[in-house]
């Protein structure tokens, strides 16, 4: 019996490692920029849904005075068939923001990736981010930080059924002495758009300007239930300066 136990032992330990690891499904992120001006955020998430295998890619697009979407968008594209490729997604995603944005002035305005971590990032503080705006030594702006903290905020009764449920704030921390902190938002309920977030972390910041900064983009992942393991999506707080 004791050998027939550690066979089963064996035989169980060699099948968990011959088995793929279930993971969920990590959205892609891909900084597009900014219209001519800096008045428009664009950006772009894609991938393959866990469980479904569909590939689906989502443009934003942002109006960087009132952190709002611009009419018509969020562009949505998910395509219901698991051996179609990405691609094929990203790219119709693609020919419907042309109706919105051109992305050769997309292209033309990127703006600059002040910091970046990944959500594979283990070192950085997933809630704070200080950069400097440009690339510019010795700096000759201000830094910029950005703290986000998360609380607990009730979902609809799907959510409530998964376990607790986050929301979170965003605050712009002023460097100069007298500087102030600024709200820059709250969240008083969890969009559906959102799924039933289980936490957040700071993922970029981008800006834009040429012989002075006039906008920034604070670029957020959220983390919720997914169906093989938790799902990472983007969202976006803009601003201007």
């Amino acid at each position: 019996m004791r050998n027939l136990a550690k066979l089963t032992s064996l035989a169980g330990a060699l099948w968990l490692a011959a088995s793929p690891a279930l993971a969920g499904d990590v959205a892609q992120l891909q900084v597009l920029g900014f219209s001519k001006g800096g008045n428009i955020f664009a950006f772009e998430e894609y991938g393959v849904q866990d469980g479904s295998g569909f590939p689906y890619a989502n443009r934003y697009y942002i109006d960087t005075a009132t952190d709002t979407f611009v009419k018509g968008t969020p562009v949505r594209v998910r395509i219901d068939d698991e051996s179609a490729p990405l691609q094929a997604a990203r790219e119709k995603a693609r020919e419907q923001g042309e109706a919105i944005v051109k992305q050769a002035e997309l292209d033309a305005n990127q703006g600059f990736t002040a910091g970046s971590n990944p959500v594979t990032e283990l070192s950085a503080d997933p809630q704070r981010m200080v950069v400097n705006p440009r690339p510019v030594f010795p700096a000759i702006d201000e830094p910029l930080e950005f703290r986000l903290n998360e609380f607990v905020l009730s979902g609809d009764e799907v959510c409530a059924s998964q376990g607790e449920t986050k929301g979170f704030r965003l605050l712009r921390i002023e460097a100069t002495p007298n500087g102030t902190t600024k709200l820059l938002h709250e969240d008083k309920s969890i969009p559906k758009s959102r799924g039933c977030p289980t936490g957040y972390g700071i993922g970029a910041v981008q800006t834009y300007g040429g012989d002075s900064l006039s906008a920034y983009a604070v670029l957020i992942w959220t983390r919720g239930y997914g169906f093989e393991g938790p799902d990472y999506r983007w969202i976006a707080v803009t601003g201007r300066l």
